[in-house]
């Protein structure tokens, strides 16, 4: 179950008045990128993936969180009843569905960190996945971004950035291209 595009934007709205900050426009910037990849492709609902966009950090409405984002949207969209939310929220920070490749703190607790590994093994990443995963790592809070620069950008604030999930990154953007048949930042930031 999913919330409309006016309900999405709403607790959006609401989020932000509990914690504002960049990744208020982060979040803008990819729902965006996500609506107008999925409209060349065929399988996936423009609609859906904007929403899916919007609300894929919702966990930072609690506050200043690490992994701990990922675990406060995960059970706050499921306390709402928005599964197909949650599981956003969940797998948008594993491109390669293990935690071993998070960037940043661990700043969860360990009934906490159970329940992320438990949720994301049970998780069959569909192309919904793929894509947020792709444009959480296109969005800056400023606008779209070169996801090489974005991922060499994070490596120097965190002092690192695993290969692997670089190497995901790189192959999802390869992956939307092929289903787009268009360059991903032509697909981006068209008006």
């Amino acid at each position: 179950m999913m919330p409309t595009r006016a309900e999405a934007e709403k607790i959006l709205e609401e989020a932000e008045q509990c914690n504002s900050g960049p990744w208020v426009n982060h979040s803008r910037i990819t729902a965006k990128c996500a609506e107008k990849i999925a409209e060349l492709c065929e399988n996936l609902d423009s609609e859906k993936a904007y929403i899916l966009g919007l609300l894929h950090d919702i966990g930072r409405k609690f506050g200043v969180r690490h992994l701990g984002h990922v675990y406060d949207g995960y059970t706050y969209m499921m306390s709402l009843g928005y599964d197909e939310v949650a599981k956003i929220c969940l797998t948008h920070s594993f491109n390669n569905s293990t935690v071993k490749e998070y960037i940043g703190k661990f700043d969860v607790s360990d009934e906490e960190l159970e329940l992320i590994e438990t949720a994301l093994a049970k998780v069959n990443m569909d192309d919904y996945d793929k894509l947020i995963q792709l444009c959480d790592a296109l969005a800056g809070s400023g606008g779209v971004l070169n996801i090489e620069d974005r991922m060499r950008d994070v490596k120097q604030r965190y002092g690192y950035y695993p290969q692997e999930k670089w190497n995901s990154n790189i192959r999802l953007k390869h992956y939307f291209e092929k289903k787009t048949g268009n360059n991903i930042y032509k697909t981006v930031n068209q008006s």
